[in-house]
């Protein structure tokens, strides 16, 4: 097996079809559209209903979209979803690479961006339709007051361990090292 193919079978294990449905049926909710039979990614290959899906989550994002053109408006309008992204509060981290929707490479990292920015709507205050994944977390601060962390002081935590008065005296582990000096 050729290494383009061992890269693209490895690539092609990391798809869940389970979020690939979830993340079509979010999305096919919040635009009031049903997709077309098939793959979903052959419906956001020109990147113009990740377009309308950002215009929907916070209206006017992206100011224009093309809906016709060659291949280079169409991979703009997925550098512009991904531009609305990372301006709406997505992580870097999370947005796919252009490529991996335009030339179907890792499908899987779009799938990945669009659970990243559904998460992201938990956040705004603004957004009242349907989310996408599970609610993130919340910082839960802890204020104490200065007895109690006096108190803390004096206790090991389990992190350290204890060792009850054992030791490793005596223990021979392995063979002991010789040094010997010059005679």
């Amino acid at each position: 097996m050729s290494l383009e193919r061992a890269v693209r079978a490895k690539i092609a294990g990391k798809r869940d079809p389970q979020q690939d449905k979830e993340a079509q049926e979010w999305m096919e909710a919040i635009l009031g559209k049903k997709f077309p039979k098939g793959q979903y990614e052959d419906y956001l290959r020109d990147g113009t209903i990740l377009c309308e899906l950002m215009n929907k989550i916070k209206p006017g994002s992206i100011n224009k979209i093309n809906y016709s053109g060659g291949d280079f408006k169409m991979m703009e309008n997925i550098n512009k979803f991904q531009a609305a992204l990372k301006a709406y509060g997505v992580s870097d981290l999370d947005v796919f690479q252009t490529v991996d929707l335009w030339e179907k490479k890792d499908i899987a990292q779009v799938t990945t961006t669009l659970f990243a920015l559904g998460r992201q709507t938990y956040k705004d205050s603004n957004w009242n339709g349907p989310y996408l994944g599970p609610r993130p977390a919340e910082e839960c601060k802890r204020e104490f007051d200065e007895a109690t962390l006096k108190a803390g002081q004096t206790i090991i935590g389990l992190q350290a361990g204890s060792n009850k008065g054992a030791t490793q005296s005596g223990q021979n582990i392995g063979a002991s090292r010789k040094i010997l000096l010059g005679k």
